[in-house]
């Protein structure tokens, strides 16, 4: 019999709505195994076990909610009335929130457990925090939602929130081995949230299976209940992409997306591979000039008030932002509008793309791994998922990704569902 903190979402949910269980058993099993791995792995910004069950006390003593009893971690860029919001930097030192941003609120009110915060790289850029992967310590679980990812990996929290502008939720739940899910771009309300670049952030959520994020992520997008628990009625059509920068790639993560092709393929899935699309490319090296020139924006108060506390590498990023003009990021974001048309009209024939969701396993070191296998999607604003799909020569775990079409979350992650049965 599954331990409790090693239960999914939907389960947890199932099981207090009906008395069996209640959020404060939930919550310190979840915290049980914190206090048992956290040196290791490092994954929290902030924890507070006493205030945490005494959140799970007052969701037991609530008539209802779609989430009630369901811990869940907070990634550090998001804001949080009764707990420090720090954003990965020194210069947020202990700093508190005069409110919650909307999704923290959203999942309060849905009778969801804040269970803590969670590590983030600094202002969910490229500089790692000090997590570690669970799995092997000398790796890195990806950033920027590294903490979200090890968490929900080692089974301290069933399910976590994250933040993508380029590969931030995808990546680190891949190397880990976890579920990741990215929403289309706005679908989710992100006031509250320290942004980096604004026509790109996307709030994600991490879990173990599919059905851990289906459930949250209704809720945090108002849909009804009940709106992500489809099933596919036929086998899907996939388009097999492997992109402008594949030599990036490594074989097993090569070997790994053609394996994955012939299990769908063998369920009844049709796969063709898309050739090179010129557009594309110029979408990717796009990407990176909105998200400097964004992010120098973002961080105007920071730079000019606290540069020396930033590292040098968000420095050099912010840099290259201001010395971005400003005839180059509108070129950029034209670019990015073709793409988005050309890519909403690309699913006329196809149900989802499929790629890889990192280049391979999760390095070892510091760096929180390229994303250059996650840029493009995320530019793209469709839904993605990334499932498990085996594991490198070192043992550790590989990833392949789903993409939607822009707005019909609903349907990929019925694939998402389908597919995972079969990976």
């Amino acid at each position: 019999m599954a331990k409790l903190n090693e239960l999914g979402a939907g389960e947890i949910i199932r099981r207090v709505a009906a008395g069996v269980s209640t959020a404060e058993a939930m919550t310190r099993a979840c915290l049980d195994r914190i206090a048992a791995r956290e040196t290791a792995v490092q994954a929290w910004a902030h924890l507070d076990p006493d205030a945490a069950i005494a959140r799970a006390k007052a969701c037991d003593r609530a008539a209802a909610g779609p989430l009630r009893g369901l811990p869940v971690g907070i990634k550090d860029v998001m804001d949080t009335a009764d707990m420090p919001t720090e954003y990965g930097s020194p210069i947020y030192a202990g700093h508190r929130p005069a409110a919650d941003a909307a999704c923290v609120a959203i999942l309060r009110a849905a009778g969801a457990v804040i269970l803590g915060k969670t590590v983030t790289t600094e202002f969910a850029t490229t500089f790692a925090g000090k997590t570690r992967h669970p799995l092997a310590p000398g790796r890195t679980p990806g950033g920027s939602s590294s903490g979200s990812a090890a968490a929900v990996a080692d089974g301290m929290v069933p399910v976590a929130l994250g933040t993508q502008t380029m590969g931030s939720v995808i990546r680190p739940a891949a190397y880990c081995g976890a579920v990741g899910f990215k929403p289309s771009f706005g679908l989710i309300n992100r006031a509250g949230i320290k942004a980096q670049a604004e026509s790109i952030d996307t709030i994600g959520l991490i879990g173990r299976t599919v059905e851990d994020v289906a459930p949250v992520a209704a809720v945090l997008m108002g849909a009804p209940p009940g709106a992500f628990d489809g099933e596919l009625l036929r086998p899907p059509r996939i388009l097999l992409y492997r992109g402008p920068d594949w030599s990036k790639v490594e074989a097993p993560a090569d070997a790994a997306l053609e394996s994955a092709a012939k299990r769908l393929v063998a369920a009844g899935a049709t796969v063709t591979e898309q050739g090179d699309v010129p557009l594309l490319k110029e979408a990717l090296d796009a990407h990176l000039s909105i998200v400097v020139f964004e992010l120098a924006r973002s961080l105007a108060y920071e730079w000019g008030a606290h540069r020396t506390r930033l590292s040098p590498v968000l420095a050099g990023l912010i840099r290259a932002g201001l010395n971005c003009s400003f005839e180059k990021y509108q070129a950029a974001q034209k670019i990015a509008d073709a793409a988005r048309a050309w890519f909403d009209a690309a699913f006329d024939d196809i149900d989802f793309w499929l790629s890889v969701s990192a280049p391979g396993e999760a390095p070892e070191g510091t760096s929180t791994g390229d994303p250059v296998m996650n840029r493009l999607w995320s530019l793209l604003h469709g839904p993605l998922v990334t499932l498990p799909a085996g594991q490198g020569p070192h043992g550790m775990p590989l990833g392949v990704q789903l993409i939607g079409r822009r707005n019909e979350d609903a349907a990929l992650i019925a694939a998402a569902r389908w597919a995972a049965a079969r990976l």
